[in-house]
């Protein structure tokens, strides 16, 4: 049994999207960076991928409140001894400070730095030891932190995300270690990939008031600027119980659970509220066009055009469109300009799902010798076809099938569990919707997917931005 004594921490690794991919799903922004080496036994490796018995059938949890406001939830599943706990908090790159930009992606890190009773570089290793998995994740909207264990560990890992909200280690050698694996992150992700400032550059030409114009990832001279005394106050301020929600889920006595989530969270005292960004980002005002010379070998083109919130009808009918373009060798796009008239090598379309209006991205990279003007014609036929004619209903059909095996995949994971549940409640509004967001999808019809397309892939509406090779150095 784990003797509580409130702590042990580290530092360990972090699991971004790849750069291209729908990131509807996990809301992240980069890539793991182990911070030692390590040998995860199988049993903990193949945690993430355990079958559940709740894949085919509604998701029943339990939730309340505890007095200093953190939002608990519980589901109960015996089809693996595995347990999944899971905090995620309301604060990501939108809450930030201006002249900070990156807090909360940094915070992601230096909060596995320890704890008043983790020692620096234990906090990973607890769980490893244990037979488990970690990780999290930062958006512009929230930041989410979990581990996997087996179930007998469900304290330890109770007690590694209370020591995380009640006192995480904020200090200088913190600080100053996790800045330079930002700086590493930063160089991997963004700076040294071809395309990888791709999303950046759309971000700060889409939105010019709202905080989503900056990357998650921030700026390394905003962090370079902050005090230890910034960093205070920003965990201070978001890393609370009233602006939390943490999920438990897996092989648990509900009544037992309960317990120990008080035993644990109970005692943590209530922050200040926390009040959301209420920036309103004007109409885009017209079509935004732009070069960007990169070290890459072929021309891309991206389009980013402005679309609304997650969790409002027409988000939905627009993640539908994007599915419809690129969402698989058959999907148009695909089909039309990458294999028959092979202007591109690669083609792919994603939402940011953000809570506040956001951004879907359409880009292509192009086939050797192909004109990017070229490229862009061929893929503005294909937007332009959405808006001409409703989407025939064998088609509609295919792409609301592939949404539910996704949804039905997604859900046969613990994990997966836990973070939709946080999802649906942190900023969806309602936990309920872990077993009815699907239906939003479902009760989409050609005409709603045709008038999106009319609505909001419109050339004013967008940023165009053509990716060219960087001329060569003639002297």
């Amino acid at each position: 049994m784990f003797a509580p004594n409130r702590g042990r921490r580290v530092t360990p690794y972090f699991c971004p999207l790849p750069q291209f991919r729908n990131l509807r799903a996990a809301g992240s922004s980069r890539k793991p960076i182990p911070r030692m080496n390590r040998t995860i036994p199988l049993f903990a490796a193949a945690m993430l991928a355990a079958p559940t018995s709740a894949q085919k059938r509604a998701i029943a949890f339990t939730e309340f409140d505890l007095p200093n406001g953190l939002h608990v939830i519980l589901h109960e599943d015996h089809a693996t001894p595995i347990v999944a706990v899971s905090v995620m908090y309301h604060v990501g790159s939108k809450n930030e400070d201006p002249t900070r930009r990156g807090f909360a992606h940094f915070f992601e890190h230096l909060l596995f730095e320890g704890s008043e009773n983790i020692a620096r570089g234990e906090f990973s290793k607890l769980v490893e030891r244990a037979g488990g998995v970690l990780n999290a994740n930062t958006s512009g909207d929230r930041t989410y932190y979990y581990e996997v264990l087996p179930s007998n560990q469900l304290e330890l890992g109770l007690w590694l995300e209370s020591e995380r909200m009640l006192h995480a280690r904020v200090d200088q050698v913190g600080v100053d270690t996790q800045r330079e694996v930002v700086k590493e992150e930063r160089r991997q992700r963004y700076e040294n990939q071809p395309y990888g400032t791709l999303t950046m550059e759309v971000l700060k030409r889409a939105f010019k008031d709202h905080p989503y114009s900056w990357p998650t990832i921030g700026f390394m001279e905003d962090l370079n600027a902050a005090t230890e005394a910034d960093y205070k106050a920003f965990y201070k301020k978001f890393y609370v119980p009233n602006n939390a929600a943490l999920v438990v889920a897996g092989d648990l006595d509900v009544i037992k659970a309960k317990e120990l989530v008080g035993k644990y969270f109970g005692d943590i005292p209530k922050g200040a509220e926390v009040v959301q960004p209420t920036i309103v980002e004007p109409p885009l005002g017209g079509e935004v066009r732009d070069t960007i010379f990169d070290r890459i070998q072929l021309p891309a083109v991206v389009m980013g055009y402005r679309i609304p919130a997650n969790g409002t009808p027409d988000f939905y009918a627009v993640e539908l469109l994007n599915q419809l373009l690129t969402g698989g060798n058959s999907a148009r796009m695909n089909m039309s300009v990458k294999d028959e008239k092979q202007l591109a090598v690669y083609v792919g379309a994603f939402s940011f799902p953000f809570e506040h209006p956001g951004l879907s991205i359409m880009f292509a990279v192009a086939n050797g010798g192909v004109d990017p003007k070229i490229l862009e014609a061929a893929m503005q036929a294909e937007i332009d076809e959405l808006t001409k004619r409703p989407i025939a209903a064998e088609e509609l059909n295919k792409l609301k099938t592939q949404l539910e095996t996704e949804a039905i995949s997604n859900n046969s994971r613990i994990a997966g569990i836990a973070g939709n549940l946080a999802t649906a409640h942190v900023l969806l509004g309602s936990t309920d919707l872990v077993n009815t967001e699907i239906d939003r999808y479902l009760s989409l019809t050609s005409e709603d997917l045709q008038r999106a397309a009319a609505k909001y892939f419109v050339a004013e509406n967008r940023v165009v931005l053509y990716y060219l090779p960087i001329p060569p150095h003639n002297p």
